[in-house]
Parts: structure tokens; sequence; C-alpha cells
């Protein structure tokens, strides 16, 4: 999907897919070095011994593939990703060799009252495994513009 997205061309109910990226162990290991350097992120024997039962990502790591596959090949919202909040869940650890897309459905469009430009659409988005399993799910409240009048009256 190419075409910019404004509010106007929302629908509660619509869906959208993501490409794919695989995950590697090298991946796993180099964010958690940086952002997350818990042991059952950087060391088998420490993950085997975890109640993960071996090396997991960070959910914070599945956070950010899922935020670059967003905004490289998911729904493209004119003026950006502009978050108004949200909630995050990881059901199931990413692991070394995953596969994940992400699959986003709108879930209620609000169009501001004291913003006219604006409006607040709450997106599911669930990024899945190779085996369609989530690996996290997240609910986000994102800023989407509307379009300029003049834009309404050319695009009818």
């Amino acid at each position: 999907m190419s075409e910019l997205l404004y509010l106007e061309d929302l629908h509660v109910g619509q869906k959208f897919t993501s490409e794919a990226e695989r995950i590697t162990e090298a991946d796993i290991l180099a964010f958690a070095e940086q952002f997350d350097p818990q042991p059952f992120h950087l060391n088998h024997e420490a993950a085997k011994a975890s109640i993960f039962g071996g090396l997991a990502a960070s959910g914070w790591h599945t956070a950010a593939l899922s935020m670059r596959l967003n905004v490289t090949s998911g729904p493209k919202f004119a003026g950006g990703i502009i978050g108004g909040g949200g909630e995050i869940n990881w059901p199931l650890p990413t692991r070394p060799g995953d596969t994940l897309h992400g699959e986003y459905e709108i879930l209620e469009i609000t169009p501001s009252r004291s913003k006219p430009d604006r409006g607040m659409v709450l997106l599911l988005i669930n990024t899945m495994n190779q085996d369609g399993k989530a690996v996290q799910t997240a609910k986000m409240k994102l800023i989407v513009p509307r379009r300029a009048p003049r834009e309404l009256q050319e695009s009818k």
C-alpha cells in the first residue's frame, strides 16, 4: 500500500497486512546487549533455566521490529504514525529464526471535536510469527490527519 491514508479513507473493520521479516540470533543478542541486557536475552544457558526455556528476544525488540514493519509496509497514514497512547502485550516470546509480520485492524475512528484537522484511530496490531501465532498484541491510539477542505473536493 503506497497511497497516503487520511481519516476519511478509513473505516472500522478495515484490515492491512505488512511484509514479513526474519529475526536472527545475532539480532536478538545485539539488541539485548544494547537495550535489555538480561541473561535470558543474552546467554543460552541462562535462557534455558528461565521461564522462556531458551533464548528469547526482548519484548522491546519485538516492539521495535513491529514498529519498523508498520512504518515500512503497514498502513501509510498521512502525517506518519503519531502515537496517542496504547497498550501492549507479549503472549509468546520471539525466538531466533522467527519470521514476523504485522496484521492491523481499525477498531475505532473518532474525529476530534476541538481540532478539525485530525482524529484518533484505535488500531489493533497483531505481530504474528511464521506459525500464525501472536508474539505481540497492541491496541494503539494514533492521531491521523483529515484531508484539507480543498483535498476533499479534489478527491470526490
